[in-house]
């Protein structure tokens, strides 16, 4: 192998289990939120946020072993569930109410009987809300994401024999590290998307478990404590969301009841 201690030391690989550790915190601190407009019991974003959990674990046990063309294809899949999840979450918000308690399109496609829309009109259909509108001028502002998309596609289907030689670890490439920069910062731009649709759309999922944990043991819990924000998100949202994109913190901060600091 190629892969040097320069490679093997690179930040994305502590940046990859730092996500995956806040993805299984937040699997569980969100399952008691019932999914409204579903027949689930337990939140439907609680798999989702343990699959992709997995697939961030995934990406780094790839990504290690020097395969970063593969890496890129598995980093798509994480955009697209990201999308997924987004769209999903604001169809309900959008369609769920006392005349349409069970939302058929996303009920059906929990139970296998129904397909999503293709990512093009789950994405559109994202950016056209105005629920979004915000986010969405500040996220679509330029064309990183469009280009970020364009890499993950290029590394999908080969648009270059370059492409494939990244997945080579016995060859030498000279700019290795350069290619694995460019990935670090692709995977903390879905991230910041995907949280910052997160926290603007469900608000809720950032509260601290003080409040749940006190009417579960029959207590009165403290007053304004269901605004709390759990620990684990402030130090995301600081490290991540607020240090890169203070734009997005600010609006997040602007449009929420919960007590960000």
């Amino acid at each position: 192998m190629t892969i040097d201690n320069t490679y093997k030391t690179h930040q994305v690989f502590k940046q990859l289990s730092k996500y995956a550790n806040f993805y299984e915190s937040l699997s569980f601190s969100i399952m008691h939120f019932i999914s409204q407009g579903t027949k689930s019991l337990i939140n439907i974003d609680t798999y989702v946020y343990s699959s992709i959990q997995g697939t961030l674990k995934s990406i780094k046990d790839i990504l290690i072993q020097g395969r970063i063309n593969d890496s890129y294809a598995l980093l798509r899949k994480y955009y697209d569930v990201v999308i997924i999840n987004i769209y999903s979450d604001l169809y309900l918000a959008d369609n769920f109410d006392l005349d349409n308690f069970v939302v058929d399109k996303i009920e059906n496609w929990l139970q296998g009987k129904e397909q999503l829309p293709e990512y093009r009109a789950m994405s559109q259909y994202i950016r056209a809300s105005g629920r979004l509108e915000k986010i969405n001028n500040m996220i679509y502002k330029d064309r990183t994401y469009k280009e970020l998309r364009d890499r993950c596609n290029a590394h999908v289907h080969y648009n270059s024999y370059y492409k494939l030689l990244l997945n080579d670890n016995e060859i030498y490439l000279g700019n290795r590290i350069v290619i694995l920069d460019r990935f670090s910062k692709d995977l903390e731009n879905i991230f910041i998307l995907h949280l910052s649709y997160l926290f603007y759309l469900n608000d809720h999922y950032m509260m601290s478990m003080d409040y749940a944990d006190s009417m579960d043991c029959g207590l009165t819990p403290e007053e304004g404590s269901q605004y709390y924000v759990a620990p684990f998100i402030q130090e995301i949202f600081d490290t991540v969301i607020k240090k890169n994109r203070p734009d997005l913190a600010r609006e997040i901060k602007e449009g929420t009841s919960m007590l960000l600091e």
